[in-house]
C-alpha cells in the first residue's frame, strides 16, 4: 500500500502551500530548488517546512490535503502550532456561521 504524508510550507510572502508526497525530503528539495517553474512556491522562495503528517494511506492523505487547503490561514496556523483548542474553536466558529 502506498503511504503518503501531507505537508505545509510557509512561503517568503507569508502564504502557505499544502501538498502531499510519498517522499518529504525529495519534495522539499524540489520546492527549495524550483524544479518546476509553474509551481505555486517557485516565485515564493525561500520556503520552510512548518508541518507534516505521519505517513498514511493515499486516500486519507488526499482527503486531509483537500481539507487543509480549504482552511483559512488562522486555522492552518493553529494546526502548525499544535494548538488543538484553537483549531477546535475555529472549526466551531465556521460551523455556527453555516447554520
Amino acid at each position: 500500500m502506498n503511504q503518503l504524508s501531507v505537508y505545509i510550507l510557509k512561503c517568503n510572502d507569508n502564504s502557505y502551500y499544502t501538498g502531499v508526497t510519498n517522499d518529504i525530503e525529495r519534495r522539499l528539495y524540489e520546492h527549495e530548488n524550483g524544479t518546476n517553474n509553474s509551481c505555486y512556491t517557485f516565485s515564493r522562495r525561500p520556503i520552510m517546512l512548518v508541518w507534516h503528517s505521519e505517513s498514511m494511506d493515499a486516500t486519507q492523505a488526499i482527503e486531509l490535503e483537500k481539507q487543509i487547503k480549504g482552511w483559512r490561514k488562522s486555522k492552518k496556523e493553529a494546526l502548525i502550532a499544535g494548538n488543538w483548542d484553537e483549531l477546535v474553536k475555529l472549526s466551531s466558529i465556521r460551523k455556527s456561521k453555516i447554520k
